[in-house]
């Protein structure tokens, strides 16, 4: 653990940290800009990630010269993001922490650049979230919003906790930036994976909340491992299956897959046949020469060495056990892929993941 002071209490943020709000509403602003003739930006709206949207507003307005004020420019994209906000699903590991942090009576806290009442309609949609969450604040409750450190000593204030006890958990380097300046150990799990080498100010940077390891801090660790692995909520999404590979559909940003979803998990796919194939896949994102790129591979835990090539294959994983190895010759990539083929084969088959396959559902 970094520091000296244990850590006591965590601060949470929640859109791409807790929510896939990042993803779901990703073209909100493309749709708005369209009727005014205008293209978005990908990489300058990236840069903007985590600003409240009081200041990304006016930002906005300039960047793309619009003709409206910044109070027309609420009135027309608030609308669109809550149809989006009904739509938000739990990022892997969201719901677990939560509720283990709960369990645990470790205190914790909610605290968003969105404001108030934004940040409470969200935590309203997910089921008992308004349970365990007793102190959430939005930037409007702060004289200044992120990566000012105000929201985030609020927050300890009103845990009763000293900010050098607190953890903060951030996807974006804007609240990174908050957690240091608050004085607090930040972890960082990026929801733009391009954005990973950029968040060195934080104590440590995750591929996503199923890597967190509480007892690095001094938290009480999570119990619910079983031989290796860790059964999830499932997640669902389709593909196109060729050579290994499955190339993603693009999903609405609700059905498809969180760009968290990293490393080696386990479920089960089912075929334009309607086989249901048991399956280990691994995701990892290659780094090309402009960009980064999503890579699935998928391989059968048992039956026959290969499925066949060009299906429609719908997904639903059920375990994870973990990322990607550091090792870099392809010997131990194959070592690794082989013992994770029999914890993925022990899962499927033991009494922690079956009730799954009686109530199995694809897209």
């Amino acid at each position: 653990m970094n520091g000296d002071a244990a850590v006591s209490a965590v601060i949470l943020d929640m859109d791409g940290t807790l929510l896939n709000t990042e993803l779901l509403t990703k073209d909100v602003l493309k749709d708005l800009l369209a009727r005014y003739g205008k293209e978005v930006d990908y990489k300058k709206e990236g840069m903007r990630l985590g600003v409240t949207h009081k200041e990304s507003r006016i930002a906005i307005i300039k960047d793309y010269d619009l003709p409206i004020s910044p109070e027309q420019f609420t009135e027309e994209i608030m609308p669109m993001y809550r149809e989006k906000w009904l739509l938000a699903q739990a990022l892997p590991g969201a719901n677990r922490l939560i509720k283990h942090l709960h369990s645990k009576k470790v205190p914790f806290a909610l605290a968003s650049n969105s404001i108030t009442k934004n940040v409470e309609a969200k935590v309203s949609h997910q089921p008992g979230w308004s349970k365990y969450f007793s102190i959430v604040l939005g930037s409007d409750q702060v004289k200044s919003g992120k990566p000012s450190p105000d929201i985030f000593l609020e927050a300890a204030n009103r845990m009763g906790v000293n900010a050098a006890c607190c953890l903060v958990i951030e996807d974006s380097l804007t609240g990174v930036k908050a957690g240091k300046a608050a004085g607090m150990k930040v972890v960082a799990v990026p929801s733009l994976p391009s954005e990973s080498n950029d968040f060195s100010v934080a104590d440590i940077v995750l591929h996503s909340l199923l890597e967190l390891q509480p007892e690095v801090w001094g938290l009480p660790p999570f119990e619910d491992w079983v031989d290796g692995a860790l059964p999830i909520e499932p997640i669902y999404f389709r593909g196109l299956y060729r050579n290994g590979l499955l190339h993603e559909f693009a999903g609405d940003g609700a059905s498809g897959l969180p760009d968290q979803v990293f490393g080696f998990y386990f479920g089960w796919a089912k075929d334009e046949s309607s086989n249901i194939l048991k399956i280990l896949m691994s995701v990892k994102w290659d780094g090309g020469s402009c960009s980064l790129k999503k890579v699935i591979n998928i391989c059968l835990v048992d039956g026959s060495n290969e499925a066949t090539s060009d299906q429609d294959m719908q997904i639903m994983l059920v375990g994870y056990i973990g990322r990607q190895s550091n090792k870099e010759n392809s010997a131990s990539e194959k070592e690794l892929l082989e013992e994770n083929k029999v914890i993925a084969k022990g899962a499927l088959d033991s009494s922690a993941f079956t009730n799954h396959s009686s109530t199995r559902s694809f897209l």
